[in-house]
């Protein structure tokens, strides 16, 4: 069984076979720091994961992070025991707070903004959003399909997975959910109206979210995109609940709920878009709809990667080329490149998140020119960084970002996977 360095250095070396010398050692350095820099493993054996330049960990990110590993998890046991500690931690967080978004390494009282509503101290934050119930349970699923090992599917984990259905189903019915997110003095993305109860919403068959997966509130109500990766998380759960549990009530729970998320999708998330029919980003199923992408995921462009079993192909493909255009609102263009934004960021900025899933999402010919562009936008930093002026990239944000480092090395192993499939 290969050692952790050794894993990364082969891969690394495929890499720069086909990509160059450049791009493997950003490759092989970002999977170091990725593993150096922002996992910490506590006294009880957990690993506690920040995303890079702010202390706190992410549902999400903490679960993104991670995802170039899990290539390599059947054939590196300290991999797999990591990423086996990291599911331990994230259903720890659900089972304290299932609506936080993001979590303190203990209870150190540290929050964004002390002023919102949810004063726990082991809670950074308490944004409500749909992925981080779906990320920790792919992220369980993988590993499990990888290994085979149940280690990380003990009665705690079996409990979570019951909360997550629940609350899924629960936030069906919106107004009779005891959610509340304000921020005094805040502007309109970082809080909720209605006395933090979010804008109306009608019962449609999809769960309610109040905030998208870049953070920023959501317009309206139902977010397309992470509805969609909640089915298909909810499918991992039936799997895990019938075959390690043998929870055949929680499985039948789990598969029809993710149904009717899809049909709720089907009968109000899918608008004709210039005579194609697309997905919306969000609806409120009282008439408003929202088309757009954002750069973070779950977004609309990424659906085939987050949820594969249930996205319409046909109905994506024309999703992906209004993304993918100047119909997007934030889809922005520049004198060195083009890609998606996010109203989270400073107005005509691109992301490499994004620019990385339009490869995963593509062509061979794709992943290699985008595998190339976030490469040469790194502003000679050697990061990957959040986003990025595309007229001058020396403009950018954060200087740190350990998501879209490992999205970068996940575009870059697909790219050494069109050439030379790994294994």
């Amino acid at each position: 069984m290969a050692t952790v360095n050794d894993t990364i250095a082969a891969a690394a070396a495929r890499v720069r076979t086909v990509a160059g010398d450049r791009i493997g050692d950003l490759v092989e350095a970002a999977l170091h720091r990725t593993l150096r820099d922002t996992v910490t493993i506590g006294d009880d054996g957990s690993a506690f994961v920040i995303t890079g330049d702010i202390p706190a960990m992410w549902l999400r990110d903490s679960t993104t992070q991670l995802t170039p590993y899990l290539r390599f998890l059947a054939d590196c046991p300290d991999l797999a025991a990591l990423v086996t500690a990291v599911v331990r931690r994230q259903f720890a967080c659900l089972a304290h707070d299932p609506y936080a978004n993001a979590f303190n390494d203990g209870p150190t009282g540290a929050h964004y903004e002390p002023g919102d509503l949810c004063d726990d101290p082991h809670v950074w934050e308490q944004k409500y959003e749909i992925d981080s119930l779906a990320y920790p349970v792919t992220l369980a699923h993988k590993l499990w399909r990888a290994t085979g090992s149940t280690d990380a599917f003990d009665t705690g984990t079996h409990d979570v997975l019951r909360t997550v259905v629940a609350q899924l189903r629960l936030e069906q019915r919106h107004d009779e959910s005891p959610y509340r997110f304000e921020r005094p003095g805040a502007i309109p993305t970082e809080t909720l109206a209605r006395g933090g109860r979010g804008t109306p919403v009608a019962v449609t068959g999809m769960t309610w979210s109040g905030f998208r997966p870049s953070d920023d509130a959501c317009t309206y109500g139902y977010n397309i995109p992470a509805n969609l990766f909640a089915a298909q998380a909810l499918l991992a759960v039936a799997e895990i609940a019938a075959e390690v549990y043998d929870d055949t009530e929680l499985a039948s729970d789990a598969r029809g709920l993710s149904r009717e998320l899809v049909e709720g999708v089907k009968s109000h998330g899918i608008v004709e878009h210039d005579g194609a029919r697309i997905y919306a980003y969000e609806v409120d199923g009282l008439g408003g709809v929202l088309c757009m992408d954002d750069a973070n995921t779950p977004s609309l462009l990424s659906l085939p990667l987050l949820a594969p079993d249930v996205v319409d192909p046909e109905v994506w493909q024309a999703t992906r080329g209004f993304v993918l255009s100047d119909a997007n609102p934030y889809y922005f263009r520049g004198r060195v490149a083009s890609g998606v934004g996010s109203p989270h960021t400073k107005p005509g900025r691109i992301w490499p998140i994004a620019l990385a899933v339009e490869g995963l999402t593509g062509t061979p010919d794709d992943r290699r020119r985008l595998l190339q562009l976030i490469a040469d936008t790194d502003a000679g930093t050697g990061h990957v960084h959040e986003s990025f002026d595309p007229s001058d990239p020396s403009a950018f944000s954060r200087p740190w970002f350990s998501w879209a480092d490992s999205m970068f090395c996940e575009l870059a192993l697909a790219v050494a996977d069109d050439v030379a499939p790994l294994g």
